[in-house]
């Protein structure tokens, strides 16, 4: 295939354009231009004026479109929009929660608040409102900062072709600007010779149908000159971007790491630690069969030389033990030092890496697959080209943020719907008070030189003037104006009650006072039923818009911060101190192992995987006197506690108030603790002075008891003693009695 030239390349992109350019954008961009003109109280055209002028009416017009569209812009921009990041893994939560503050860091640099309440304008107004994440290369220093931006809807051209309200199946998205020659040196210093190179240009492109003489605001398309620092008048030059969606081959490719050599040292060295314990236990095993084979030859079983031939195969099978045993061990000390790194890769990157032996033989696998990349190509004027380099993102960075979609890049605006009742509402009112002009200053009707006409037309109009008219002729007759038709005053009213039914938005919501329920409750419904229409689109438009522009900065952040960096965020609340209201995120942190080498990163930010999705409703206003009645009842239920409900009011220093409350809470737990530790105390004493008492009684009757028990002792102590003396008084008399009967006997022989 022949090799597109730089020239050819920016001849295609100012084809694209003309293609883009056609019928039925410019047909959308003027249409587009009068609802934004009628928003900026352009709603009367030159001719208009001119005609109205001729017929001696008025050219004034009651905007009932400025506030009904700036009361929108308020419903869906009172608050910033946030994300939720949520971890793909348990490891990617910490780095998740990083996320969402580094999107509100990026947003706080950006100025989001302020450019999310201008492209709500765009899509309200003009009918569509762009993003554009980016990342400024100059911002911290050259290190670069991730921005949002807002884009000109008129400055945007779309792929006629694409059908998908986010432009996600678009096969271009161009960006093309008037720019002076200095504003795009300034832009783009490091393509300057380019730039002065690029012939002068008439291809200005306007639709506007206003009048910039007679017009009210001035407005981009109205400048088309500028000025350099020499106070000269520039030419202006097209300037255009290119991003376009291709797909390109990819690797999956997993790479098995080895460990580095100071690594590998130290597991060589614990290797030889477990080998040489290993070659201990071989070397008495072969002490043990030296000495088994010399017993079997000295007991006649085996012959010397057989002997000696099998203590020599013994060693050799030893050695060879020893050696595979290292092998072995060290196999696995590698393989469990060894990681397995995934990593993707282009298609010409990994062929690169195959063509090497080395690293070829550490390729576990390799998977190809096919993504999306944004191709950014940069031109100026006819065809001088600048730069083209490919984006690191599978989608385009400009987010559209459309009104009402009609199935084609040409959203419609809510304004148009209210134009033709503008235009009657301006017409009732300018006829009306055309009417009550003629009737306060009549027209007469006289016979020609009945009356001086200088003097009649000096004072015909001033109060109790005295008009005088020549005698003999016919005084001057007053011309009365018809009657103004009451249908005139029924259009005015209808016309207010249809300009806010075809928005959706009430007087209430606008703060007319004669307009508001009379009670709290009916105010509060009537929030909730004239907000339904906006809360729909919310729904269904803008939360899918907010959350494809926050998966667009998720990839161009990730990309873009991949080393290490503080981020010093601002995080105001009431009743914090500045100190409280800092708060530092760091990530991709370094992970050092004991020989100083980084062998990984603590959220690692870059490798993190996670979604993001937009919080529903974070934009839309909040009710706080519904909300904090809605507290008072969880208060009084007692769902909540009263720091709770604090906690949520408006109260100046809420935070002190909290902090005393919580100390009163706790000084109030310690007090009952105490009293409950003093009843406890009490009771214990009552206890120990009834055990005291008991105790008392337990000792006297012991003692009691022993005295019985002593006295019971001497009893039987006395009976025992005269128990003895009896039985020796009874023993003395058995013998005499012995003895005299022995006697008797004697005798008696």
């Amino acid at each position: 295939m022949a090799r597109i030239t730089n020239k050819k390349r920016a001849q295609v992109n100012k084809q694209l354009w003309e293609r883009a350019n056609n019928s039925h954008r410019q047909r959308w961009q003027t249409l587009s231009q009068k609802g934004f003109d009628f928003y900026l109280n352009e709603q009367l055209s030159k001719r208009e004026v001119d005609s109205l002028e001729e017929a001696g009416m008025p050219t004034f017009t009651i905007n009932r479109v400025t506030p009904i569209v700036e009361i929108m812009k308020y419903f869906v921009t009172a608050n910033n929009p946030r994300w939720k990041a949520v971890g793909a893994t348990g490891d990617d939560v910490d780095t998740a929660q990083v996320h969402s503050d580094i999107a509100d860091y990026c947003w706080y640099l950006s100025n989001g608040k302020s450019l999310y309440s201008q492209i709500v304008l765009d899509s309200l107004t003009k009918g569509i409102g762009y993003f554009l994440v980016d990342v400024d290369k100059d911002a911290d220093r050259g290190m670069g900062e991730v921005n949002f931006s807002r884009i000109d809807p008129y400055d945007v051209y779309v792929d006629p072709a694409s059908r998908d309200f986010l432009f996600r199946d678009a096969t271009f998205i161009m960006i093309r600007k008037n720019l002076s020659r200095s504003s795009l040196i300034n832009m783009l210093p490091e393509h300057e010779a380019k730039i002065r190179r690029v012939a002068k240009s008439t291809d200005v492109v306007s639709y506007s149908q206003r009048d910039t003489e007679e017009s009210y605001s001035i407005q981009p398309e109205d400048i088309t000159m500028g000025v350099n620092l020499d106070a000269e008048d520039e030419d202006v030059i097209p300037y255009y971007e290119t991003y376009a969606k291709k797909k390109f081959a990819y690797r999956n490719v997993f790479i098995r790491v080895t460990p580095p050599p100071a690594e590998l040292a130290v597991i060589k060295e614990q290797v030889e630690e477990k080998i040489s314990d290993f070659q201990k236990e071989i070397e008495v095993g072969l002490k043990e069969k030296e000495l088994q084979l010399q017993q079997a030859v000295e007991a006649g079983e085996m012959i010397p030389d057989r002997a000696q031939l099998e203590m020599e195969k013994a060693q050799k099978m030893a050695a060879q033990a020893v050696e595979e045993q290292r092998m072995q061990l060290m196999s696995e000390a590698q393989d469990a030092a060894t990681i397995i790194k995934q990593q993707v890769m282009s298609e010409s990157d990994f062929q690169i890496l195959s063509n090497s032996d080395e690293a070829k033989k550490n390729i576990v696998d390799a998977i190809k697959f096919y993504e999306n990349r944004i191709v950014l190509t940069c031109t100026v004027g006819d065809d001088v080209f600048l730069y083209e380099y490919t984006l690191p993102i599978s989608e385009y960075p400009i987010i559209p943020v459309p009104y009402m979609y009609t199935g084609t890049p040409y959203a419609m605006s809510a304004v148009i719907p209210l134009i033709g009742k503008q235009q009657e509402i301006n017409k009732a009112h300018q006829i009306m008070l055309h009417n009550a002009n003629l009737a306060s200053n009549l027209r007469w009707m006289y016979e020609e030189g009945s009356v001086p006409e200088e003097e009649w037309e000096q004072y015909s109009s001033s109060p109790g003037a005295l008009l005088k008219y020549r005698q003999g002729f016919t005084p001057p007759t007053p011309v009365l104006p018809a009657p103004i038709n009451n249908a005139f005053y029924t259009i005015t009213q209808e016309g207010k009650a249809d300009a806010e039914y075809i928005s959706g938005v009430p007087s209430a919501m606008m703060g007319f006072t004669q307009e508001q329920p009379e009670t709290y409750r009916g105010l509060l419904a009537n929030d909730e039923f004239g907000t339904r229409r906006l809360k729909a689109w919310m729904g269904s438009i803008v939360e899918p818009c907010l959350e494809h522009l926050g998966k667009c900065f998720q990839m161009i952040a990730q990309n873009h911060y991949s080393i290490e960096k503080v981020f010093r965020i601002v995080q105001p609340e009431a009743g914090q101190s500045p100190q409280e209201q800092e708060k530092e995120v760091r990530v991709n942190i370094p992970i050092y192992n004991d020989y100083g080498a980084a062998i990984g990163k603590y959220k690692d930010y870059a490798s993190a995987r996670f979604d993001v999705r937009v919080i529903a409703g974070a934009t839309m206003p909040v009710n706080r006197w519904a909300l904090l009645e809605e507290y008072f009842k969880w208060f009084q239920a007692g769902l909540i506690d009263d720091i709770a409900m604090i906690a949520e009011t408006d109260i100046r220093n809420k935070k002190g108030i909290v902090e005393r409350k919580s100390m009163y809470a706790q000084m109030q737990s310690q007090i009952s603790s105490m009293e409950e530790s003093i009843k406890d105390s009490e009771g214990t004493i009552e206890t120990l002075e009834r055990q005291l008492v008991q105790a008392g009684i337990k000792m006297k009757v012991g003692e009691a008891g022993n005295e019985i028990r002593k006295d019971v002792l001497e009893t039987e102590a006395q009976q025992k003693l005269l128990r003895g003396m009896l039985k020796s008084e009874f023993d003395k008399m058995k013998v005499e009695m012995k003895a005299n009967l022995s006697n008797e006997q004697n005798k008696k022989e």
